[in-house]
C-alpha cells in the first residue's frame, strides 16, 4: 500500500496547506479547520469545529446581505447545485477587521454519490496596501500616524496636493471619502485610551484591505479616516462607498466579554475643475456632517447607545 493511503498522512498534507480549508457537513456544521484557515481568520480549530460556518469565523460576502450566509453563498451554492462555486468575498477576522480572500467551494459525495457536504478554500487576495506600499514616503518622520500605522495628516495634505495637481494638469479623475467614528470620545472616556485605539486600528486594517492598490488612506483627525480614490469616477463613486460602509458596518472588538463598536459617517465628494484642496474638502466635510446628522437621528430613533454592542 501507498504511504499516500495513510488517512492520517493525507490530514496532515490539508492540514499544512498555505490556504484556508474547512470541511461541513449538510448542516453547515465545521468539521476540518486547517492551518491556513486559522491563519488567514485568526480563529483556531477548537473555536469552530462543531461550529455552524454561519458564524463568525467564516462571515464572507461579496453583495450585501450575503454575509448571512443564505442561498448565495459558495458553500450553500455547492451543496445545492452539486457544482463547484467560487467568488470574491471577505471574511471577519477574529480581531474584528475584514479579510479579503478568493473563497472556492466544492460539493463532498459518499460511496454512493450523495452529497454529503463541501469543501471550502479560501485564499488572501494581494492586499490594498502593504509595508512597501508608499515606502519612502512613509519612513520619513511624522508621516505614520503613531496609533494606526496609515498615513499621518501631513503625509495625507502632501499625497492630496500632488492628486489635485495630477487633476488639474491630466485630468485624472479622483474622488475622497471622510469618515468619521461617531462618538469616540466617549467611546474612550468609558472604555479607556487602549480601547479607543484598538478600534481605530481595526477599523484602519478594514479601509485598507477594501481599497485598491492604487488609493490611499490615513489618519485626518482624531476621529476621522481620509480616503483618496485614484481613478475613481462619479459613477464609481456611490458603489465604492457603499462597499466601505458594508465592511465597516460589521468592525468591533472583543473588549473584557463585551464586544464594542462605532457607526462611521461617510461623506464624499469627487474632484471638479478648479478645484484646490481646500474647496475638495470643504464639499467632503459637507457631506460628511449630513451623513453625521442622519446617524444621529437614526441613533435617537432607536435608542441605541454607539459606544458597546454590536452595530
Amino acid at each position: 500500500m501507498s504511504i499516500f493511503q495513510d488517512s492520517e498522512i493525507c490530514r496532515g498534507i490539508l492540514e499544512s496547506l498555505p490556504v484556508g480549508l474547512c470541511v461541513v457537513d449538510m448542516q453547515k456544521k465545521i468539521v476540518f479547520w486547517s492551518d491556513g484557515a486559522e491563519r488567514i481568520t485568526g480563529y483556531l480549530r477548537y473555536e469552530v469545529i462543531g461550529h455552524s460556518c454561519v458564524g463568525e469565523a467564516l462571515l464572507h460576502c461579496d453583495q450585501p446581505g450575503c454575509e448571512f450566509c443564505k442561498e448565495d453563498c459558495p458553500v450553500a451554492l455547492a451543496i445545492k447545485t452539486s457544482h463547484a462555486a467560487e467568488t470574491i468575498g471577505y471574511l471577519h477576522h477574529k480581531a474584528g477587521h475584514e479579510v479579503p480572500v478568493r473563497i472556492r467551494a466544492v460539493p463532498v459525495h459518499n460511496a454512493h454519490g450523495s452529497i454529503i457536504g463541501a469543501v471550502e478554500t479560501f485564499e488572501d487576495r494581494q492586499p490594498a496596501t502593504s509595508p512597501d506600499d508608499h515606502k519612502d514616503g512613509l519612513q520619513l518622520p511624522g508621516f505614520v500616524d503613531d496609533v494606526t500605522s496609515t498615513a499621518s495628516r501631513v503625509m495625507m495634505e502632501s499625497r492630496l496636493r500632488e492628486t489635485v495637481g495630477t487633476f488639474t494638469e491630466m485630468q485624472v479623475p479622483f474622488a475622497i471619502l471622510c469618515l468619521r467614528l461617531e462618538g469616540l470620545a466617549h467611546f474612550r472616556a468609558s472604555f479607556g485610551r487602549e480601547a479607543a485605539s484598538s478600534l481605530l486600528r481595526v477599523i484602519a486594517r478594514t479601509l485598507e484591505a477594501a481599497l485598491w492598490r492604487t488609493d490611499f488612506v490615513g489618519r485626518w483627525t482624531d476621529e476621522q479616516f481620509l480616503v483618496i480614490l485614484n481613478g475613481c469616477r462619479e459613477e464609481a463613486l456611490c458603489s465604492v462607498r457603499e462597499r466601505v460602509r458594508h465592511l465597516l458596518a460589521g468592525d468591533a472588538i472583543e473588549w473584557w466579554g463585551d464586544r464594542l463598536s462605532l457607526p462611521v459617517s461617510i461623506g464624499e465628494a469627487k474632484a471638479q475643475p478648479g478645484d484646490t484642496i481646500e474647496s475638495l474638502m470643504e464639499r467632503a466635510q459637507k457631506s460628511l456632517a449630513a451623513a453625521s446628522a442622519g446617524c444621529a437621528r437614526a441613533a435617537n430613533a432607536t435608542g441605541a447607545t454607539p459606544s458597546s454592542g454590536s452595530q
